[in-house]
């Protein structure tokens, strides 16, 4: 009888083949070695009243649960112009799924539901997207062409979306390089995802049609870090305009990384930059793995071209098996199948991603393809507490299986059975070609699982609807004339001012540069102390809870006005700012009545001086005198915030010390 697996040693094994390391402990020559390849394509909404291709308000999201209507669409795979079926549309199809759409009236028409031909295309969308693709360097076309791409996953009800490319051959500034930008491109957005659950599918239509831009760079990041630092960059770009959205959802990212010998895999819609250097990270090694596992597939089956999988339905009483999804499975009276992998032995357990496996990505297959919700699968590479030994041995005897097979089951409703044998044998053929096109989606901790098969390259087609738009060199000069300073410009203006580093991303994050600047020439305040309110006070104030109705900048700015002319020293603003930012509408007298401010003058302020020093001679230990000046300042600092700068308080000290 063969020698069980133990699965955790051959799973470390495995990880040391690979030579996976934790990011941080990875050096830029090990990702040269890799041959890791990074690009980006930033997805970010505009800011404007109206959707792009229609009349309905843009931004307006309602609960989830509120809708007037529900649509329900199934999918089918169509010819396109070449006789050629799209490899996302047959995979769709397979997956037998229901598409529901809930519609609230207020934020949809029949545009969106494909009733009606599109509107004229939104002008201020198309400004405001030319903006950014000037910022970017961007050469602007001279016709804006909409086009028609695939979107076959549902999140579209008419199967494509409507987009025009504005700009090409852009670039932008990294601390070390330029990274090239391919295009920018003006879209509709898709709709917001409900649920995906089984062979059902739901999707709300409010985000649906808003005005998008993807900006695309070339595969030039060779670093997570770097990819990283680009993603920020465009974001802080756009985010300068002023005229984009901003929250959950607004910006989103698309990943692409390839390593030597590998291909393009699409890491989709990253929620938030933080995560881009784990996922790219893992993606990376992710694929070196899949290497190796061809390599040793070559080695023991050879090409694989004849290569087919062996299955057959067993009985749960006969397996002798109570591992709990087994026992649920037979309640749900579904069908278990074991399957025989032939060659496969050993690599079931191999590394893959940090805690997951080649098996697993035959379950995310199964999941998305075939429809069978995690747990959907278990194998003979797992521990014993899984499906045991015993049963594994009897598997692998009713299978008639070979000393390097390998043996999973997995449970199913009749309908499905077919899909999934046909999604498990796809997966393990693929396994002998490397690293299969797909696009995957993101995870917080840095994984990635499938999401589906990547799209063919004729999935773009002129839309016969929409008439091309000359762009005009007056538009273009207009729109340049009017652009924000340029991100590397403020960045070298922080330096100039002294602003602390550390506020650096949350100023540009939340384009408070023009009120930075705005507030310091208004009411002769340093730059440098507005910095400090601005990303640090206020930062820690939105970080820990939510500002009540009405709090905005101008708020902020009119709190600075208030201090200047009613003559208090303004690191009064850092003590008055919690109370403004839970209560806008609060006016500026009751705010100092609600921090307990008195208005005193110098002589009352520093009245307590002599009494202060004596005490701390009786009472003090240390005989530094820096000590004695930070305790006797301490001591004063209530009396003085808003009335006198502490930095008097302390020359005043200083030069009682002298006398």
């Amino acid at each position: 009888m063969k020698k069980p697996f133990a699965p955790q040693q051959n799973y470390e094994k495995s990880r040391k083949r690979v030579g996976y390391t934790p990011r941080n402990e990875t050096k830029a020559a090990t990702y040269a070695r890799l041959g890791f390849k990074c690009g980006l394509e930033v997805h970010q909404q505009l800011q404007t009243e109206k959707k792009l291709f229609c009349h309905c308000p843009a931004g307006r999201y309602h609960n989830l649960e509120e809708y007037d209507a529900e649509i329900v669409r199934h999918m089918r795979p169509t010819l396109s112009e070449l006789g050629e079926y799209d490899g996302t549309a047959l995979m769709e199809f397979k997956t037998r799924k229901i598409v529901i759409y809930r519609i609230k009236n207020e934020t949809t028409c029949t545009y969106e539901i494909d009733d009606t031909p599109p509107f004229l295309v939104n002008r201020q969308a198309l400004e405001i997207a030319m903006e950014v693709a000037l910022l970017l360097k961007c050469n602007i076309v001279g016709e804006f062409h909409i086009t028609r791409k695939q979107y076959l996953d549902g999140s579209i009800p008419t199967g494509f979306q409507r987009t025009g490319i504005l700009g090409i051959e852009g670039e932008i500034p990294l601390c070390h390089k330029k990274i090239r930008i391919i295009q920018l491109s003006v879209e509709e957005d898709a709709c917001r995802e409900i649920s995906d659950v089984g062979h059902m599918r739901i999707y709300s239509t409010d985000r649906l049609g808003m005005p998008l831009i993807e900006t695309v760079t070339y595969p030039e990041m060779l670093t997570p870090a770097e990819a990283a630092e680009a993603a920020q960059y465009i974001r802080f770009l756009a985010r300068s305009t002023g005229k984009v959205r901003t929250g959950i959802g607004a910006a989103r990212e698309d990943v692409n990384v390839s390593i030597t010998g590998g291909t393009r895999v699409e890491i989709k819609g990253v929620a938030h930059i933080a995560w881009i250097p784990e996922l790219v990270h893992n993606e990376a090694f992710r694929q070196k793995a899949l290497l190796e596992i061809r390599e040793e597939l070559h080695r023991r089956v050879g090409d694989g071209k004849d290569w087919k999988i062996d299955s057959k339905e067993v009985e749960a009483d006969v397996l002798g098996c109570d591992f709990p999804p087994i026992r649920d499975a037979r309640k749900k009276k579904l069908h278990l199948l074991a399957v025989n992998l032939p060659g496969f032995g050993g690599l079931l357990s191999f590394f893959t991603q940090p805690g997951k496996m080649f098996a697993d990505e035959i379950g995310d297959r199964l999941k998305v393809i075939a429809c069978l919700e995690r747990p959907n699968m278990v194998h003979c590479e797992q521990p014993e507490k899984t499906l045991g030994e015993d049963a594994c041995h009897w598997l692998r005897k009713t299978l008639k299986a070979g000393e390097d097979d390998a043996q999973l089951l997995f449970w199913a409703a009749a309908d499905d059975i077919k899909t999934a044998l046909e999604t498990i044998e796809e997966r393990c053929r693929l396994a002998f070609q490397g690293v299969p096109n797909e696009t995957r989606k993101g995870l917080a901790d840095g994984r990635t699982i499938f999401e589906r098969v990547l799209p063919g390259p004729d999935r773009m087609y002129p839309d016969t609807d929409s008439a091309p738009i000359p762009v005009e060199d007056d538009l273009i000069e207009r729109v340049r004339s009017g652009l924000p300073p340029e991100i590397h410009y403020r960045l070298g203006q922080f330096k100039a001012w002294g602003v602390p580093e550390d506020t650096f991303a949350f100023l540009l994050k939340y384009n408070l540069a023009p009120w930075l600047e705005k507030i310091s020439s208004a009411f002769g305040v340093e730059a440098r102390f507005v910095s400090v309110v601005l990303g640090h006070v206020l930062k820690n104030l939105m970080g820990r809870q939510q500002g009540g109705a009405g709090f905005n900048f101008q708020r902020l700015y009119d709190l600075f006005g208030f201090v200047r002319e009613q003559k208090l020293d303004h690191e009064i603003i850092k003590v008055m700012l919690p109370v403004v930012f839970q209560h806008p509408n609060m006016d500026f007298e009751s705010v100092l009545t609600t921090v307990n401010f008195k208005r005193l003058g110098r002589e009352e302020i520093l009245a307590p001086l002599p009494i202060l020093k004596e005490k701390f001679k009786k009472t003090g230990t240390s005989k530094d005198p820096a000590a004695a000046t930070r305790w006797i300042v301490g001591n004063l600092r209530k009396l003085a915030l808003g009335n006198m700068p502490m930095r008097e308080v302390t020359a005043q000290l200083a030069k009682g010390k002298k006398s």
